[in-house]
């Protein structure tokens, strides 16, 4: 096993690796109370924009235009059109949102409100709250099924990945998983949910269908005590040939065979990695880091970290558009 990415003065860029990209990333920045813009090609900071006060998740719409804001501290959604680098419109979120996802139509936003152990599920065009789903308690992640007709969201006290489905708001079942689960992530085909447990160090990999574990990841770093190793953000390829999993305070992104579940390689990153996501063609994945303030870009066909950008203060989300 290998372990690749920085030396002691910084994270190595290998710019011939990878070729120019033309997209644009967003990122959120906790403590600055901003997003941060970067150039794809250049792979430097652009502009910054202005949002409420602590913001964490952000996602595009379907049509790249708009980025919704999770303002964590100001209790709402906002949304940034892209064109202006504004925020034109605030929705209603729940209290402390944290984590969303967008369904596949383009207009129900299911919202993690963590202080209050629900989902809260807004009507993006209208404006509005159209439901509340109680869940267990500090919920978190969300993962929805690629057709829409399934979410899941994982509750960091209570320890489960509840199954809920859309179209009545109700759990339809709940999955035991380990210590402080933080994110859900589908597989393309809708076949498996990969959850990530912060405080038990592992990845669960349950069976969409039967809402049965059929494997348990553990980590293991030469030099990384245990304790610093924890999951939170996991993203897999379409193919489902493999699967990256940000390990925290380990300051890696972790390397899996979606097939054997194998942990292959990790990837040395910045400081307390926490998100990550993938470009269009998923030949790039920009990670957030939230000690080290920056993001670090990894050509995905490589397997190897081509260069930190400095975006701001306690990183965050992270979202893409081509």
């Amino acid at each position: 096993m290998r372990i690749l990415g920085a030396a002691a003065g910084g994270i190595v860029c290998i710019l011939a690796a990878s070729a120019a990209v033309a997209e644009t990333i967003y990122v959120s920045n906790e403590k600055d109370n901003s997003i941060g813009v970067v150039d794809g090609t250049s792979l430097t900071l652009v502009a910054t924009i202005a949002v409420g006060q602590r913001p964490r998740g952000i996602l595009l719409s379907h049509d790249n235009k708009y980025l919704y804001v999770c303002a964590s501290d100001d209790d709402r959604i906002e949304v940034v059109d892209l064109e202006s680098r504004e925020v034109v419109r605030t929705l209603p979120s729940g209290p402390d949102p944290e984590l969303f996802v967008l369904h596949p139509d383009g207009n129900l936003l299911y919202v993690a409100n963590e202080d209050d152990n629900l989902v809260t599920v807004v009507d993006v065009e209208a404006g509005v709250v159209i439901g509340e789903i109680p869940v267990g308690v500090e919920p978190e992640g969300l993962g929805l099924s690629p057709d829409g007709k399934v979410l899941v969201n994982t509750s960091e006290t209570t320890n489960m990945a509840h199954f809920i489905d859309t179209a009545t708001h109700e759990i339809f079942d709940n999955v035991l998983v380990d210590s402080r689960p933080r994110a859900a992530e589908f597989t393309a085909d809708g076949r498996q949910v990969w959850v990530t447990s912060e405080i038990g160090g592992t990845v669960s990999v349950i069976d969409a269908e039967s809402r049965k574990i059929v494997r348990t990841i553990g980590f293991a770093i030469p030099g990384v005590p245990p304790e610093a190793i924890q999951p939170v953000g996991v993203r897999v390829t379409r193919d489902g040939a493999l699967a990256f999993v940000a390990l925290g305070p380990a300051n890696r992104v972790a390397v899996i065979d979606g097939r054997s579940f194998e942990v292959t390689d990790y990837l040395l990153v910045g400081q307390r990695v926490w998100q990550l996501v993938f470009n269009a063609d998923q030949t790039r994945l920009y990670t957030t880091n939230g000690v080290s303030n920056d993001i670090s870009v990894i050509d995905v066909p490589a397997l190897k970290v081509i260069k930190s950008v400095t975006v701001g203060q306690a990183p965050w989300g992270v979202a893409v558009a081509p």
